[in-house]
């Protein structure tokens, strides 16, 4: 007999229902427990183990599309002691990462006798914070039910696969859940009100977690983003109804927050104006709505983001999952994803993350062995249409030892992939975390040529007191681009501040606010270092390890920050950066933008509050985009404040986003050609340590090291191809093993042997550049290959 049995009968509550092949038990007043196993219909397979509660737990992990009419489901019988509200917990799989588990499921729907099935869409800082169980299983909240007084059912169905390691499933592990009877309840669920623009009404909804048994009534009260209140109310729910609508007084754009009977929400009215979109947007987020995202919440969710201004957002899906073996592609779920992000008016950047472990040997990880599959796949993700590309995320301090010259190689392979796509899209580079030997090393291997766009990401330092500050990322990137002479748009792909959150809180109002700011702040800097593109992280609710980055809240409602991010897009228009703003007190930061409407925008803030007259400026608007009195001065404080006035002559025209968007001219035949500098494990370049890694950064050879020099054709014709090392001098020299003129197949891969020999001159543990060039058919050089070597 077990515990929770044992406590029951106790207490005197031997009352129990059947369930098929097992019992659901009540084990505290009002509470019943069914095991997982003892489902009444199920399609989902028994699974034994020991450290289940019953021996046995529901376990589903299928590549199997589940039967159209029913899914993959289980149906339990349950008898409720009593009528009334239960909350519904449960020991099974989260459908996003935990602390104590990288295992996820797919998300869950439940119908409760016989009624529609509802996913349970809960945000990743939800499922984020629950305890762990047993194995992957944890302790998980569902929410609330309401039952009749009796026999009830319950119906767990799952319809969408998830992402895993190596492949998309169906998974389900679900030992038992536990229903508690709620006293007092129906009580307050949940207070709503739909995003409306100004000038719009703005209807507040007053859900009950129940059907209210008399009339219920719920006083209310509306405060702005300072906490200051702008309505109360009193709304009557009806007996037998779960809610009731309320319309609420005109509202200026900005975020608010509603609260009664203990119960918080929150909503944003929008600037009428509505932001540039699309393409020719200048904002964007990040999404990973694979991992971030429920099913049922995508296209409302992509709904926010454009309302919001944000015409691009970035996302990307796992590799190994959409090509299990090679050449066998699934990337149903994310195309399915990328069209419905693209239906709501949003331009997306995709992501090439690392590659599958059948790809990959020891000294090629996290990139393929073969350039040949990165090709293949970055084809195959530019066929679902994105607008743009992004070939990886962060490789300069990942965790593994690839080197800058490698991942050159990757860049070029993958770009040509995307070019010979049906409808090329842009080639992005790398989003690069940091200035360094990773990046010099790629950008010498003259990657540049292949890429519409250079990218990078900023974040402040964590460690610096007071409020966030824009970092130094953009001009350090500016200066190296053009010290590398690369004439194409910089974008800072990721940018976002650490805010340390409380677990089942989130961030402090006072936190939500520098949020709001450094939004703001960071958007308009990183355009005035001359930024194309900016993507702030994240959009949707995120927890990871302490730190809140989201602009929404765990409920998916917005933060502060996303209203302060839609005043800005509204307000800029086009955000052509023009200037820092002239005349100006000291203390105070501006910058003028031409919004593409005929006017100048001026976002100015300072750190110590400062009057300024508003002489020659039209209108004025808060951080929230709500306009000030007319004839006042105001005053500038952290919170940024936007000044209007006409522009002195006519805005240039603005280019059409297929203008904006178009990929660079064709690469000629020598650039389809790529080299790649192949050494055996026991040489790997000793690592990066998360980009901090002290010298020598290149491979670590002996006094005589036999290597590869991989050449690619990635063309449509057959070509003759001349491999020669550059002089390296300073003691080392190059020998050919073979002959050097190959003929190249269209599609081919041929390895030339080299050796390489250190004489006694030289120095160990310093790092020399080793480079192979190569002439195509005689005359049209190849772009380079440079490495980093040392002697160890």
């Amino acid at each position: 007999m077990d515990f929770n049995r044992r406590t029951a009968m106790a207490a005197g509550l031997g009352a129990m229902a059947a369930a098929c092949g097992g019992t659901a038990r009540a084990t505290a007043p009002g509470t019943v427990t069914v095991q997982g196993e003892s489902a009444v219909r199920t399609n989902i397979p028994v699974v034994r183990d020991r450290r289940a509660a019953g021996g046995r737990y529901l376990g589903l992990r299928t590549a199997e599309k589940p039967p159209a009419r029913t899914g993959w489901y289980a149906t339990y019988t349950v008898r409720a002691p009593r009528a009334g509200v239960y909350t519904l917990t449960a020991v099974a799989t989260a459908p996003v990462e935990t602390p104590h588990t990288e295992a996820v499921a797919s998300y869950l729907h439940l119908s409760v006798n016989d009624g529609p099935f509802t996913e349970i869409a809960r945000s990743q800082p939800h499922w984020y914070e629950w305890r762990a169980a047993w194995g992957d299983l944890s302790e998980l909240d569902l929410g609330a039910v309401e039952l009749r007084n009796g026999t009830n059912t319950f119906t767990f169905r799952v319809t969408e696969p998830t992402v895993l390691d190596d492949t998309t499933a169906f998974v389900l592990a679900l030992d038992r859940f536990t229903l508690r009877r709620q006293e007092g309840h129906p009580a307050l669920r949940e207070l709503s009100a739909p995003r409306h623009r100004e000038g719009e009404p703005a209807r507040l909804r007053l859900t009950l977690d129940g059907h209210a048994t008399h009339v219920h009534r719920v006083r209310y009260e509306v405060g702005d983003h300072h906490g200051r209140r702008v309505a109360t109310g009193l709304a009557a729910i009806a007996a037998g109804d779960v809610s009731t609508t309320v319309t609420l007084p005109a509202l200026a754009p900005g975020h608010y927050r509603v609260t009664a009977d203990g119960v918080t929400g929150r909503f944003a009215c929008l600037p009428a104006r509505p932001a540039v979109t699309g393409p020719a947007a200048r904002f964007g987020v990040n999404v990973w709505a694979s991992s971030l995202v429920p099913p049922s919440r995508l296209a409302e969710f992509a709904s926010a983001l454009r309302d919001m201004g944000a015409g691009w957002v970035r996302d990307g899906q796992s590799w190994p999952a959409a090509e299990p073996a090679p050449g066998d592609y699934d990337t149903g779920p994310h195309d399915r994803r990328t069209r419905t992000l693209r239906a709501h008016g949003l331009a997306v950047l995709d992501v090439l993350p690392p590659a599958p472990e059948w790809a990959m040997t020891d000294a090629s990880l996290p990139l393929p062995a073969d350039l040949r599959h990165a090709y293949r796949y970055a084809r195959r993700l530019a066929a679902a249409a994105p607008e743009a590309l992004q070939l990886s995320n962060e490789p300069d301090v990942d965790t593994t030892r690839s080197t800058g010259d490698a991942h050159a190689a990757f860049v070029k392979a993958a770009a040509l992939g995307i070019r010979a796509a049906h409808e090329p899209c842009l080639v992005v580079l790398p989003g690069i975390a940091q200035t360094g030997p990773f990046q010099d090393l790629m950008l010498a291997n003259d990657v540049v040529r292949y890429a519409d766009a250079w990218a990078f990401h900023g974040y402040p330092d964590p460690t610096e007191p007071g409020e966030p500050r824009f970092p130094g990322a953009a001009d350090e990137q500016h200066e190296l681009a053009r010290r590398h002479e690369a004439d194409i748009p910089l974008w800072m792909t990721e940018c976002g501040a650490f805010q340390k959150a409380r677990p089942g809180t989130d961030l402090t109002p006072e936190q939500e606010i520098a949020q709001a700011r450094y939004v703001v702040r960071s958007m308009v800097e990183g355009l005035a270092a001359g930024n194309d593109r900016q993507f702030w992280f994240a959009g949707p609710p995120l927890h990871d390890d302490g730190i809140y980055f989201g602009l929404l809240d765990r409920d998916f409602c917005p933060l502060p920050a996303y209203s302060g991010f839609a005043a800005l897009t509204s307000l800029l228009g086009a955000a052509r950066y023009t200037g820092p703003a002239p005349l100006l007190p000291d203390g105070v930061q501006g910058f003028v933008f031409d919004s593409g409407r005929g006017e100048l925008v001026t976002v100015v803030w300072a750190e110590r509050p400062v009057r300024l007259d508003r002489c020659g400026a039209g209108a004025a608007y808060d951080i929230m985009g709500r306009r000030l009195p007319a004839g006042r001065p105001v005053t500038a404080s952290r919170d940024p404040l936007y000044l209007t006035s006409p522009a002195a002559s006519p805005p240039p025209r603005v280019a059409s986003p297929r203008a904006l968007l178009r990929p660079r001219a064709r690469l000629s035949p020598a650039e389809h050609i790529v080299l790649a500098q192949r050494f055996p494990a026991r040489n790997v370049a000793p690592g990066k340590e998360d980009g901090d890694a002290p010298p020598p950064h290149g491979y670590r050879l002996g006094r005589r090291t036999r290597m590869t020099v991989d050449v690619y054709n990635f063309g449509d014709t057959a070509r003759r191809v001349t491999v020669a090392a550059r002089p390296m001098g300073g003691g080392w020299t190059v020998r050919a093993e073979q002959e050097t003129r190959i003929r190249m197949p269209a599609g081919g891969r041929v390895g030339v042997n080299f050796t390489l020999l250190a004489s006694s001159s030289v120095a160990r543990r310093t790092d020399r550049r080793l480079a192979f060039r190569a002439t195509l058919d005689g005359h049209s050089e190849v772009p380079a290959s440079v490495a980093l070597i040392h002697l160890r």
